[in-house]
């Protein structure tokens, strides 16, 4: 198992999957913000940054973890699969 590629590919799936978890915080973190009684405006302007940092660096953050991981992940496979033979799979067409 290429060690680069699976790690690529967690990578990507991980950028998604954090875009997907950035906009739903950046929501409620615009919606906490937009409902803050008294706050005022510093609160909303709090809120629109926050979450916009939130939308731009979740994807970044969990793109890393995931390509690290996925690293790591097929490294360790590579060993184990070298000792204990592998996974075997029987494909019928």
């Amino acid at each position: 198992m290429d060690v680069l590629s699976v790690a690529k590919m967690l990578g990507a799936l991980y950028a998604v999957l954090g875009l997907i978890v950035g906009v739903i915080f950046g929501l409620m973190m615009l919606i906490a913000a937009a409902t803050g009684g008294n706050a005022g405006n510093n609160a909303m302007a709090g809120g629109v940054i926050g979450g916009g940092i939130v939308l731009i660096f979740s994807p970044i953050f969990y793109g890393i973890l995931g390509f690290v991981g996925g690293a790591i992940a097929a490294f360790l496979y590579n060993i184990v699969a070298g000792i204990a033979g592998g996974i075997e799979l029987e494909i019928e067409v």
